[in-house]
């Protein structure tokens, strides 16, 4: 089939979100646009002889 049946949905979704009214909870999103203490991690320490960024090295890549 084309391209019809998929540009439909895209109209329906679009449609949807123009008209339909949103219960937005605008108290938790200003929760998360600011921060809470408890909502970030910690960074983790990286041990000293331990390479910080050896795991995004490529393998197949090997420096003398």
């Amino acid at each position: 089939m084309g391209r019809g049946r998929a540009k439909a949905k895209q109209t329906k979704v679009a449609r949807d979100l123009k008209y339909r009214t949103h219960e937005t909870d605008f108290g938790a999103l200003a929760n998360e646009l600011h921060g809470n203490g408890n909502s970030h991690p910690r960074p983790t320490e990286v041990e000293p002889d331990e390479d910080e960024w050896s795991d995004y090295a490529d393998p197949r890549r090997r420096e003398s």
